[in-house]
């Protein structure tokens, strides 16, 4: 558990510029697609391998406090279709938060299914890999369904690992464990891609306004 300062109202001097300070969150920062990516999820049948095309963006945020607690972040939107379909195939949007003071690292997923999450993880902000993980049932890190996905779909877990890469790229393993109505065993689904940049992030809005000004002085 990290440790809750005695003073939780008294907020600290952030930084304007969020790129500067994003830790290990500072490599995801842009635009960022893909073309090779594999879903393994359940059917009736049994398991379904599909590849997948992938749009990332991650743009910065302006710093965020509750009291004395300190993020910068990005703001993120996933879209995801398939080579033999143009429809959605997965939609995401969500928040990757870095804590410097403590070396906390969140993410927030929600999905037009109605699922939601918050999972969290711990790295230095040179980190070459990070690890976020949440679990149905934590109230602090966990997982909320609707109804008939915690009947029928039930995640029991979530586990995102990605590696930053030496050409720039990065890399995402995601493992969701399932536990699906009628099935003996939990169902491993699991999503693995390699974004490569596209476009280069923008600043935070706070920092644009800031750097306009020193412009017309």
């Amino acid at each position: 558990m990290l440790p809750i300062p005695a003073d939780i109202f008294t907020e600290p001097d952030v930084s304007p510029n969020d790129l500067a300070n994003l830790g290990p969150l500072r490599r995801l920062a842009g635009v960022w697609q893909a073309d090779k990516g594999v879903d393994i999820n359940p059917k009736a049948q049994g398991p379904e391998r599909r590849v997948f095309r992938e749009h990332i963006r991650m743009d910065p945020i302006d710093p965020q406090t509750n009291g004395p607690q300190l993020f910068y972040g990005l703001r993120y939107h996933i879209h995801i279709n398939t080579p033999e379909e143009k429809i959605t195939f997965h939609d995401q949007v969500g928040y990757w938060l870095w804590e410097p003071k403590t070396g906390l690292i969140l993410q927030s997923v929600t999905i037009p299914r109605g699922q939601v999450l918050l999972a969290s993880g711990l790295a230095k902000p040179d980190e070459k890999t990070i690890s976020v993980t949440a679990k149905r049932g934590d109230t602090r890190y966990g997982i909320c369904s609707n109804e008939f996905l915690d009947e029928a779909f039930r995640t029991t877990s979530y586990r995102c690992d990605i590696t930053f890469n030496d050409d720039g790229s990065w890399t995402y393993d995601i493992a969701t464990e399932l536990l699906v109505k009628g099935r003996d065993q939990p169902f491993n689904h699991h999503d693995t891609n390699t974004l490569k940049l596209v476009e280069a992030p923008t600043l935070n809005p706070l920092a644009v306004i800031l750097n306009d000004g020193a412009k017309q002085t």
